[in-house]
């Protein structure tokens, strides 16, 4: 404990390509989607979080919304740095202090990032005052807000489907042994959908309707045994340019869905021939974790249990699993300083 220690500040970041939750003195308290609004004319960022998600698709040419994470990466630097700063800047607990706390910070990272990205990442929380700056894997993040003991000598298999990436891993002694990050997730599903409702109905949606039509009805099976009622999707007729409406099931975005899952499928298949033996006997006692939006999907745990033969529990709060199991780092960093990247 040194002088200064009253002056930092712990926070852990799940810095998603869809959604960005801050952990702070063991409750979240951000939880919002990772969209900016920067008004092109001053080139001043003019929200961030739900109040930019609110503008989405609905801007003039002097508005412009960015999503400054592609596919778990920053895309943007300047955008996710003004972004990361005003969530901090949102903490309750951070604006009633009158001098600004260095923070020690934990940050998730997609599996597969490079290093050029991992630098990115950590330049960013250095320039909104962080100093002390760890990064962790999403899927041993997800592993450990899950609740498994990933220090002992056996395998888990975590499947994280988030936003822009999937990433599929088998952790055992603190360590990711063999793991799979694919840029087929969220997102991808909402463009399925997209393209399904323009294809079949001649309906042009924006990404908002398709996202509200993928959590209300989204399906990853053809026969669910409480199945959600149909929904109402509004949009732009492409033969007479009028607004219109139709009504779509859960059926139909199973099969917009289809080709998206199957590939998710195959990765988790393509993991599990990457695995070594003993681990793969561990796998089949322990069965595979769901985490991340995407393992919200209607009946995906199941197509996944009958494609690999494996049990498949889904994680209790699977939006909020990763930042808990960076939150978990956080507090215990001498116990996990092995898993953190510094």
């Amino acid at each position: 404990m040194g002088f200064f220690d009253f002056l930092t500040e712990e926070i852990a970041i799940d810095l998603g390509t869809a959604n960005t939750l801050i952990i702070h003195n063991d409750k979240v308290v951000v939880d919002a989607p990772s969209i900016v609004a920067r008004d092109r004319t001053t080139g001043k960022i003019i929200a961030v979080g739900r109040e930019a998600a609110r503008m989405q698709g609905k801007t003039h040419e002097n508005i412009k919304t960015i999503r400054p994470l592609k596919d778990g990466v920053i895309a943007d630097f300047d955008a996710s740095e003004k972004m990361i700063n005003m969530f901090i800047k949102d903490i309750p607990a951070l604006r009633k202090k009158w001098l600004t706390p260095s923070l020690r910070m934990v940050i998730c990272i997609p599996s597969g990032i490079t290093e050029v990205e991992m630098r990115a990442v950590k330049e960013s929380a250095e320039r909104v005052n962080g100093k002390e700056v760890y990064l962790i894997h999403e899927p041993m993040a997800a592993a450990i807000g899950i609740g498994v003991d990933i220090m002992q000598p056996k395998g888990n298999m975590v499947v994280d489907i988030g936003g822009g990436t999937t990433e599929i891993a088998v952790i055992a002694l603190g360590g990711i042994v063999c793991d799979k990050s694919i840029k087929i997730a969220g997102d991808v599903f909402t463009n399925d959908i997209v393209y399904y409702m323009r294809t079949q109905h001649n309906l042009y949606i924006g990404e908002r309707t398709a996202e509200r039509v993928k959590i209300e009805v989204g399906s990853a099976i053809e026969d669910l045994e409480h199945p959600p009622e149909d929904v109402g999707v509004q949009g732009r007729d492409l033969l007479t340019g009028k607004p219109k409406q139709v009504q779509a099931s859960y059926r139909e975005i199973a099969k917009a869905l289809d080709k998206s899952i199957l590939r998710v499928e195959d990765a988790v298949m393509e993991t599990l021939s990457k695995t070594p033996p003993e681990l793969a006997a561990d796998i089949y006692n322990t069965g595979i974790y769901l985490a991340g939006g995407g393992s919200m999907l209607r009946g995906l745990d199941k197509r996944i249990s009958q494609k690999t033969d494996l049990p498949v529990y889904i994680a209790e709060d699977p939006l909020r699993v990763v930042v808990h199991g960076t939150g978990i780092c956080l507090k215990n960093l001498n116990r996990y300083k092995s898993v953190l990247i510094k």
